[in-house]
């Protein structure tokens, strides 16, 4: 399958690196599943994958003429770009004739790309990280179990494993996808009903192994199940994980300092001051309540992934999680295990198909 593969940043490094080095799962045969190209508009970033067998191409991609010359020689194209590139490159897709997949946060993305998915010929699944993306499909799986289900809670956190800052926090993947999840209204559900709740609040504290940790509401990490579960669910939510304090410092940088308005300037003291690492944890933490043959009962689903090396080199939680996502949507659509036109949503994909898979396996 002809894949392009826009950004060579590290989630798509790791996606790179993931379809690159699988074959087709039978046994003497060489041939790959996947003949991917990865474009990025930095000739630089592309040096991060030499050594794979993959075409590399510099591409600007807010170029519309450049961007389409190169999905027109594909049949799929992964978007790794920031969340703000999700809607022009599906346009473009759409125009070419290119399934599409993402992995964006992006509440308003991912609305416009289902109105462009009305009618396509071709798919459009967004959506294929960790959160919203495997999180919708654990949940969703857990709530198929009850006769009726009364709350469903969603907890994430790409958290580093040796926290020593104020923040409690190192930059784990995007900057500008983290300002975004914190700034913008959070969907749920309440008695049934969609409400909008604000980011950063609703503020709670649970341990787990021992740890200590705080949740609260981040915006579209609930994907499309608010959709999918309206009327059929009593109370839905997400929130994103963090260590205890650092709601509270972010509430005072974004509100207090007024940030919130000035998201330029907080990305670089962010960029300038918070150290990235690769030494992280992601936390995945589902818990489902309701009847089950008129008794009520809880189920929990809850998942840590840890950096690793490999090859010689650090892969991070996130980046095995993320690209793991979007890898194993795109495997499951290659063998017809998912429609083959038009929107797709996460939680169209079985959790036991997507455990089952190689890429999946991650998260097994």
């Amino acid at each position: 399958m002809r894949t392009v593969l826009l950004g060579s940043g590290h989630i798509g490094q790791t996606i790179a690196r993931l379809l690159a080095t699988a074959g087709d799962g039978r046994t003497g045969h060489h041939t790959h599943d996947y003949s991917v190209t990865i474009a990025d508009r930095d000739a630089h970033a592309l040096q991060a994958v030499s050594g794979l067998n993959v075409e590399k191409t510099v591409v600007d991609s807010t170029d519309p003429q450049a961007l389409a010359a190169l999905l027109r020689q594909a049949d799929v194209v992964i978007n790794a770009l920031p969340y703000h590139m999700a809607v022009p490159v599906a346009t473009v897709a759409r125009q070419t004739g290119t399934h599409y997949f993402d992995l964006t946060e992006d509440v308003q993305a991912t609305a416009a790309i289902a109105a462009l998915a009305t009618d396509a010929p071709t798919v459009f699944m967004p959506q294929c990280g960790l959160a919203p993306g495997f999180i919708g499909i654990a949940a969703h799986h857990l709530a198929a179990g009850f006769d009726e289900v009364h709350d469903i809670k969603m907890r994430v956190g790409a958290l580093p494993q040796f926290p020593t800052n104020e923040l409690k926090y190192n930059l784990t993947w995007s900057v500008d996808g983290l300002i975004n999840e914190y700034c913008h209204p959070c969907a749920a559900l309440r008695d049934g009903e969609r409400v909008s709740v604000d980011a950063l609040a609703d503020l709670e504290h649970f341990s787990l192994d021992g740890v200590e940790y705080e949740a609260f509401n981040t915006s579209g990490g609930l994907g499309s199940l608010c959709e999918t579960l309206a009327g059929k669910v009593r109370n839905l939510d997400y929130k994103s994980v963090r260590y205890p304090g650092h709601q509270q410092r972010m509430k005072f940088l974004l509100g207090d300092l007024g940030l919130r308005h000035d998201q330029a300037l907080l990305k670089d003291i962010l960029r300038k001051s918070v150290p990235a690492t690769m030494q992280d944890v992601v936390l995945v933490f589902v818990t489902v309540s309701g009847l089950r043959d008129g008794k009520l009962m809880q189920e929990v689903f809850t998942r840590k992934i840890f950096a690793r090396q490999s090859d010689g080199r650090w892969q991070s939680a996130i980046q095995a999680s993320t690209a793991a996502g979007v890898c194993a949507a795109l495997d499951l659509f290659r063998e017809g295990r998912l429609p083959a036109r038009g929107f797709i949503r996460q939680e169209q994909i079985a959790l036991p198909d997507l455990l089952a898979n190689r890429f999946g396996a991650v998260y097994a």
